[in-house]
């Protein structure tokens, strides 16, 4: 072999590697590319990773927040149906004290005074939304009044709650 022959040899060997050489970089710079854009996919994954937390944690507070309402409603419902029965037993007694001819009627009566209050306590469970607790006791004064001054108008049946427990205080005076 000649100088001439080894040389044009390594020349070609020379270009072999340099674009092999090339080929090399092309490849790490793709690499780099996805590299950095699979990198920022999951920072964005993280990010919204985190949001989602922050939402779950916001939304297991509203739940518990209402879980409370709820509890406090029910306690709210409890006490009012509780005095709804009061009232009622005391209403049975002063009509049954009463000495009448017509005790059958009254009796009657006392049924749908009985169920009329029982109506209105299911209505006032349904209709109610979660409201406020620390002003339920205010609301349900307002909600007894608005519903007794609707119904009263629209039907002889209803009985307005605030005039009934008047009734009862002035009986018992």
């Amino acid at each position: 072999m000649t100088n001439a022959e080894t040389i044009a040899k390594l020349n070609e060997a020379l270009e072999k590697l340099i674009v092999a050489y090339e080929q090399l970089q092309n490849s790490y710079d793709q690499l780099q590319d996805e590299h950095n854009t699979l990198e920022n996919e999951n920072e964005k994954l993280n990010s919204e990773n985190n949001k989602l937390k922050d939402k779950i944690s916001a939304l297991e507070a509203e739940t518990r927040n209402l879980e409370d309402n709820l509890n406090n409603l029910q306690d709210s419902s409890e006490k009012d149906s509780s005095n709804i029965n009061s009232m009622l037993s005391k209403i049975e007694g002063l009509l049954s004290k009463k000495a009448h001819p017509e005790k059958h009627n009254y009796d009657e009566d006392t049924s749908k005074v009985r169920e009329t209050i029982q109506e209105v306590i299911v209505d006032k469970k349904t209709d109610s939304p979660a409201i406020n607790t620390t002003n339920s006791s205010e609301n349900d004064e307002k909600d007894d009044n608005k519903e007794s001054s609707s119904n009263n108008g629209s039907s002889s049946e209803k009985i307005d709650l605030n005039r009934m427990a008047s009734l009862l205080n002035g009986f018992n005076n």
